[in-house]
């Protein structure tokens, strides 16, 4: 669907224009400006091509193969030899959406005016995008340095009428055929063109774009769910007064602990900590809710800001500077990216760890402080939620695992002169199926909480969490009784939180959540 217009200039883009880009199937308009900008890099490259001195990427060839001079009549087979060469992905199809992310941000580098490629070459892809053509890329083939190679080599096949790509209805057909029939040429490349259309970090910094928005939603997803079993397990909020975290100034602290907050105003059930069974402190995964979550969105803050200065950058080598210069450089090599990737790694598998910890005391009538064993009906009949917490047991299992750094990685390529490599596309590939994890897991804790609250006779929740009630039972999400098929609760569960409806059903109660 097209949302709205995407304008590129020379200055970068934003993560918005890449979500509305990818996701959303916004049009792509390349600014007069940014035209100009490419025209006059080309004619620099024109230049010296036109001298007998070689120049990488001009007139060599590439990597460990640089210290071949090219002639002028082997320059376009060059350029094609090194897309088709280099276009040797293998396994699963890449998403739809990151393919689209991986093109745009090409784009974008390619009309900052620093690669040297020809207006053509950036009108044309700009087409291809807005013609909801999607180059088939795989799973395999990137070690994030030189640019995530072997995705965007698959890309540039597809500029140049060739290999297989999805159409706009879904199906996957010849890329000449799909080009042909929305009159669409096939670029013939020349000097520098094929190199400039492979050399970037796109793909990993596309992904890295989309989970910063995915988590930024479910991190505030998580404080509501943390409420919500604080609620349910008859805490204290008091620990989330402003005054304590303002003596540990840390931004996501503060934030997290406001969250809650707002949510658990005018409960009936907090504060009952002292009753039957006294207790002087909450369990750390009740108590600590907001310094984990917290965590998590400050290092989502730093993540941010890496993928706004990659967002502003144009990535190629070599590049057309400002003063004319043709320069060989390393800012291709994705570590900025890398580490970010697998930052966030390892915050979303310990925001989802302490969710499963509260989901495991909910079930535990030994710890849940009045509530049937396992939430069930009828314990010893019904197993109630027993299995549901196993399922998110194994999915923390999982997002500990791919929270092992890629990025700490390198294995040597290119006959050694590629010598150090990022990882940063393998950390950007688990990182998608850690935030897919994340958000099975914040959806299991809701279930939990939301039935273990409405077992609480005789005590009134909080509005929003009346509202949170409301709202997931609509979607399909049932509450007490006696065991019924779980999956589709668990599934419904799972797309009210993945899609942003859990916030959206606090907010007109709560005001915005940060």
């Amino acid at each position: 669907m097209d949302m709205h217009t995407v304008v590129v200039g020379t200055a970068g883009t934003t993560a918005d224009d890449v979500i509305a880009v990818a996701r959303h199937g916004a049009r792509v308009v390349v600014a007069e400006e940014a035209l100009a900008a490419v025209a006059a890099s080309r004619q620099v490259i024109d230049d010296l091509a036109a001298k007998p001195e070689p120049v990488y990427g001009v007139s060599t060839g590439f990597g460990a193969l640089a210290v071949r001079h090219i002639s002028p009549d082997l320059r376009a087979q060059l350029q094609r030899n090194i897309v088709r060469s280099h276009a040797a992905g293998m396994g699963p199809r890449v998403e739809r959406e990151v393919v689209r992310a991986l093109m745009f941000l090409r784009l974008k580098t390619l009309a900052s005016g620093r690669t040297g490629v020809r207006p053509l070459v950036v009108e044309t892809m700009a087409a291809i995008l807005n013609a909801g053509i999607t180059p088939v890329v795989h799973e395999y083939g990137s070690l994030g340095c030189s640019g995530d190679l072997a995705p965007l080599s698959h890309c540039a096949l597809t500029l140049m009428g060739e290999g297989e790509a999805e159409g706009p209805d879904g199906v996957v057909a010849p890329a000449a055929q799909l080009l042909a029939a929305h009159r669409i040429e096939p670029v013939e490349l020349r000097e520098k063109e094929g190199l400039a259309l492979l050399n970037g970090t796109d793909g990993m910094l596309g992904m890295l774009v989309m989970a910063c928005a995915d988590l930024a939603r479910l991190i505030t997803s998580a404080d509501v769910t943390a409420a919500l079993s604080l609620e349910a397990l008859l805490g204290t909020e008091k620990v989330l007064a402003p005054e304590l975290h303002a003596i540990r100034p840390h931004p996501g602290q503060a934030a997290s602990a406001a969250n809650m907050l707002q949510v658990l105003a005018g409960s009936g059930l907090t504060g009952h900590h002292q009753d039957d069974a006294p207790r002087v402190q909450d369990a750390y995964s009740i108590r600590c809710a907001p310094q984990v979550a917290g965590a998590s969105r400050d290092t989502l803050a730093h993540a941010r800001l890496v993928a706004d200065r990659e967002l502003a950058a144009a990535v190629d080598n070599p590049v057309v500077l400002p003063d004319g210069r043709v320069e060989s450089n390393g800012n291709f090599h994705g570590a900025p990216v890398a580490y970010v990737l697998d930052f966030l790694a390892i915050a979303a598998a310990d925001l989802a760890s302490i969710a499963e910890r509260r989901t495991d005391r909910l079930l535990d009538k030994n710890r849940s402080h009045g509530l049937p064993p396992f939430l069930a009906g009828d314990a010893g009949v019904d197993s109630g939620l027993m299995i549901a917490q196993y399922t998110q047991a194994a999915l923390v299992s999982e997002m500990k695992r791919l929270a092992v750094p890629a990025s700490v990685d390198s294995i040597p390529s290119s006959a050694m002169q590629e010598d150090h490599v990022s990882m940063g596309w393998s950390a950007a590939r688990k990182l998608r199926t850690s935030v897919a994890a994340l958000a099975r897991v914040v959806a299991v804790e809701l279930v939990a909480a939301t039935r273990a609250i409405e077992l609480r006779d005789g005590l009134t929740p909080a509005p929003a969490t009346q509202a949170v009630l409301r709202a997931v039972r609509a979607a399909g999400v049932e509450g007490p009784g006696e065991d019924r098929f779980l999956a589709p609760d668990l599934a419904a569960a799972e797309e009210f939180v993945r899609t942003g409806k859990l916030i959206e059903a606090v907010e007109p109660v709560t005001g915005a959540l940060a």
